[in-house]
């Protein structure tokens, strides 16, 4: 039998079949045609203008390793005059942050890139090892979706940048549709299909120039490029809400391909209908066509599912830094009395539950239930 032919030159051994659509084609074919849709998305957007500094949040996963990637080839092919360097946040998590930022720093070296690296312990005075230790491992992704954006913001603004480009796909922006659908929160949805934001709490913008690239032909693309990126998830990740859109989407990828940009399309269609006032409250919003305006405390996707705490004002962080340090102020005086449980919620509230009494302390025996007997039917 002979060989297929790829689908553009025609020419060449078709060696890739795309997730998206099924085509197939050669490595070269591949590796141009999703740099150019890259490109497209970009220049209808108008996401970039010339001389304008971007800071790429890196955090060593084949996301952002790509993005680096595929920027360094179109600011050079196609003459954006762009000045790049890489932004990342150290959430001080051991066994897993820590190992990637030696990624990143390697790929800072590859792609002759400046590395800016801020840290929670840094900012906060707090790790997200410590605030796990506080609030257990559900929840925690609310506390980092509001840090985390907060760094971004704080980072970029010490570099003296007002733009900064993360690596969202498309697929992360379907399970955030998804997410919003199921919680019902149309105005967030409006943010969140949007392929620039920008902050109530400060003047930096952010931008997805991968919004409409497939997570599968991500990968395919950093395999046959051979680049070097972190591959291990978040260890706290697997128990946040967004694991269970991201199984949802997937269970629909297998039966139709097309599915994630579907959903996409369906999101930004649904998110024309929220009044302008709704999707972009705050006085950031005038005069920002196209930008959606998210407010402090809301994260975008990545590492977690957001927050329902954030405030306009920009009081979010405060809030939330406090309600931490209660926390532990309690749980240092509280887990001394032996009677007393302490549990926290997913909001970061404490309940006291008293422990049932034990048997000697109990004056009442249960009662015993007669043993029934299993008779003939007399029918």
């Amino acid at each position: 039998m002979a060989p297929t032919p790829c689908a553009l030159c025609n020419t060449s051994r078709a060696l890739i079949i795309r997730p998206k659509n099924h085509q197939k084609l050669c490595k070269p074919c591949f590796i141009f045609l999703f740099e150019t849709e890259i490109h497209n998305t970009i220049t209808t957007s108008s996401l970039f203008r010339s001389g304008e500094r971007i800071a790429i949040g890196a955090s060593g996963g084949k996301d952002s390793t790509v993005l680096a990637s595929v920027l360094k080839t179109l600011n050079e092919r196609h003459s954006y005059g762009l000045d790049l360097l890489l932004l990342s946040i150290d959430e001080g998590i051991k066994g897993y942050r820590d190992d990637s930022l030696e990624t990143v720093k390697r790929i800072a070296l590859q792609y002759d890139m400046p590395l800016s690296i801020v840290g929670y312990d840094e900012l906060y005075g707090w790790t997200m090892d410590q605030v796990v230790s506080q609030i257990g491992k559900r929840g925690n992704c609310t506390y980092c979706g509001v840090f985390r954006r907060q760094a971004l913001d704080r980072g970029a603004a010490r570099l003296g940048i007002k733009h900064v480009v993360t690596g969202h796909n498309a697929d992360d922006v379907a399970e955030t549709v998804m997410m919003n659908l199921l919680r019902g929160d149309l105005p967030r949805l409006s943010r969140a299909t949007s392929i620039m934001t920008a902050s109530a709490a400060s003047d930096i913008k952010r931008s997805k120039p991968l919004k409409y690239a497939y997570e599968k032909e991500i990968v395919l693309y950093a395999h046959h490029k051979g680049l070097d990126y972190f591959s291990t998830e978040c260890i706290y990740s697997p128990e946040a809400f967004r694991g269970s859109a991201r199984t949802l989407i997937k269970n629909l990828e297998r039966v139709r391909p097309s599915a994630i940009l579907d959903v996409v399309k369906s999101g930004e269609d649904m998110a024309r209908l929220v009044p302008p006032e709704v999707s972009n409250p705050g006085p950031s919003a005038a005069g920002t066509k196209d930008i959606a305006v998210v407010l402090d405390g809301e994260a975008e996707g990545e590492g977690g599912c957001g927050s329902s705490n954030g405030r306009a004002s920009g009081g979010g962080m405060a809030v939330m830094e406090q309600k931490l340090r209660d926390e532990e102020a309690q749980d240092g005086k509280e887990t001394q009395n032996g009677d007393n449980e302490i549990d926290f919620t997913l909001e970061g509230q404490r309940h006291d539950r008293h422990k049932p009494p034990t048997a000697a302390k109990t004056s009442s025996k249960a009662k015993r239930l007669p043993k029934q007997q299993l008779q003939k039917c007399g029918r």
